[in-house]
């Protein structure tokens, strides 16, 4: 072998290599792909230039827009974290409108040995829908919506019965797929909560909605895709064809065995009712806090741990616990019912706790959930795409925005397994929760973990790659740290490094207090620590070396890379490398 070709297969072009493709190769791709090929420039490169400009300040404004974001091939919904990476542009990008554009950019870096990277909704914290010098695959424009009455998945016919589903490009964010399903049709799609994240990237991810302990995982959900592989084949991955493809899809983490270009989701009944409780409490001291820990712990373990409810409880470090819960096929009265023992137990303690905002309970029809209505943009509950023109279904809540275009300086999450809510443990995770709130907040998103879940939540979650402490969790605790919006090397818009590093130090050790009580818990992979050190067991447990086995079979040479993905111990931390 030449030290040419050894050279090659351990590591990828760059522009100006002598192995980078030519122009003339450039737009030869250009033309195989029907003129989707984008020479990619950041809109942020102006600022460098000209950070005090106007157009640099209207930029800032328009980063706060999560829409303008993802309809920008050169921009992430995050824009970096410290000490860790910075939103990057690819040197070019196909914005692919089919499979056929995907199979050619796939065809096309295997050949030419470049880093490839795909991205969709641009939601990684981990920074893995970027990468300078990359060729991107940008399914963006894929966002068709088809719904069936009654699918089949190929190659399963005789063996499954016929059912409701909806055909979703990879392309496509939630707020699309809920206006497709729930408000135009009256059913129900299991997604993310945050309604601009990529469809294909939760799928992937094994993400949550607010309904998961009722309606199961995004991933278990999936019945169908249509992927490119690293060889440029397009296949269907189902439970009958490419079975171990399909599993590892469901679950495994973005961007690491192929390019996902169509996915198929099981469709529900939509409930009657959606409905909301949000209230403040602050207690009067560090010790009332730990008892206000302690009171709904044993709340929640009695009264909430079931299909019905999701969503987060705040612990924060001033004492206060902020409750912005979501229930479904519970009208107001029924929710009402559930919290009186718990505001019972705030409001006969006034010396020790008092609502800082009183306690709101609503109910609402399911079907007009999605819906921005004049009236819910008014009083602040949703928030819509501001640019002239946009469409009214582009919505979004007012809590995202606060990650959008963000600069992280820390993130971390835990599962918590529901042995912790036992009569014999439930004092041991109240004390960890309260000394964890005395580094930095804590959020409890109890649709993240499936205990008290329907039966069928969990048997589909079993079937998936995601890590089996999923099934025993009673909730995700979420830590985290951010600035909006920031960007290194711009004056007047830098991130701050140091506190950004105080921060993390303050997650770390809040991390710490509950891995003495979950020290198996694992964490979730698209919201994790870019730094965790043990990710395959934190991330996926035991499904780790059969998703190794999938990766194997299906990119044995290591195209797809990703941050701490599947395979990606074998390279270097940018994804240029093989190691020896």
């Amino acid at each position: 072998m030449s030290a040419w070709a050894a050279d090659r297969q351990r590591s990828r072009v760059r522009p100006g290599d002598p192995g980078w493709p030519s122009d003339v190769s450039w737009q030869q791709l250009n033309q195989q792909v029907g003129g989707a090929l984008i020479k990619v420039e950041s809109p942020i490169a102006a600022c460098v230039e000209a950070p005090t400009s106007a157009a640099c300040a209207q930029l800032f404004k328009s980063l706060r827009n999560p829409y303008f974001i993802g309809d920008d091939v050169a921009l992430t919904q995050h824009l970096g974290w410290v000490d860790a990476w910075t939103s990057k542009p690819s040197a070019y990008a196909v914005a692919a409108r089919n499979a056929s554009d995907v199979a050619a950019a796939v065809h096309f870096a295997r050949r030419n040995n470049l880093r490839l990277v795909v991205k969709g909704g641009g939601h990684s914290y981990q920074g893995t829908s970027n990468a300078a010098d990359s060729l991107l695959v940008w399914t963006r424009r894929m966002n068709e919506i088809r719904l069936h009455d009654g699918f089949v998945a190929a190659g399963c016919g005789g063996h499954v019965a016929p059912q409701r589903a909806v055909s979703v490009g990879a392309g496509a964010v939630w707020a699309q797929v809920y206006d497709a399903v729930t408000t135009q049709r009256g059913a129900y799609v299991q997604g993310g909560g945050c309604t601009t994240v990529g469809v294909a990237g939760l799928v992937q991810s094994g993400g949550f909605g607010s309904f998961s302990k009722a309606f199961g995982t995004a991933a278990a959900n999936l019945l169908e895709a249509e992927v490119v592989t690293a060889d440029g084949q397009v296949r269907v991955a189902n439970a009958c064809t490419n079975p171990e493809l399909f599993w590892g899809l469901k679950g495994g983490g973005g961007g690491s065995l192929g390019v996902i270009t169509r996915l198929t989701l099981r469709v529900h009944e939509l409930p009657e009712k959606f409905g909301a409780v949000d209230m403040s409490i602050k207690a009067a001291s560090p010790e009332a806090f730990r008892r206000l820990i302690g009171l709904f712990i044993d709340f929640y373990g009695k009264r909430l741990m079931n299909p019905h409810w999701g969503e987060q409880v705040r612990l924060q470090t001033n004492n206060i616990m902020r409750v912005s819960m979501l229930c479904q096929g519970l009208d107001r009265g029924a929710a009402q019912h559930a919290w009186q023992p718990f505001l019972e137990a705030v409001s006969a303690a006034p010396g020790d706790f008092r609502f800082e905002s009183s306690p709101v309970i609503v109910s609402m029809t399911a079907r007009d959930y999605w819906v921005p209505t004049t009236l819910k943009r008014a009083l602040g509950l949703v928030k819509v795409d501001d640019r002239p023109g946009a469409p009214i279904s582009n919505m979004y809540w007012p809590g995202d925005q606060l990650t959008v275009g963000e600069f992280v300086h820390g993130f971390d999450s835990a599962w918590l397994p529901a042995a912790l809510l036992r009569d014999d443990q439930r004092e041991a995770l109240s004390d960890a929760l309260f000394a964890s709130s005395r580094q930095w907040w804590i959020s409890l998103y109890f649709n993240k973990g499936l205990a008290g879940g329907s039966a069928e939540a969990i048997d589909a979650a079993k079937d998936t790659a995601t890590s089996p402490a999923v099934l025993d969790a009673f909730a995700l605790a979420i830590i985290g740290a951010e600035e909006q919006p920031a960007y290194p090397g711009i004056a007047g818009h830098e991130p701050d490094l140091a506190r950004g590093r105080r921060a993390a130090q303050g997650i770390a050790r809040a991390v710490a207090e509950l891995r003495k009580v979950a020290p198996n818990g694992g964490a979730y992979v698209a919201e994790s620590n870019y730094f965790e050190p043990d990710w395959q067991r934190a991330y996926w447990g035991t499904n780790y070396p059969r998703l190794q086995a999938a990766k194997t079979q299906f990119d044995p040479e290591g195209l797809f890379f990703v941050h701490n993905g599947v395979g990606s111990e074998d390279w270097s931390a940018d994804g240029f490398s093989r190691k020896a």
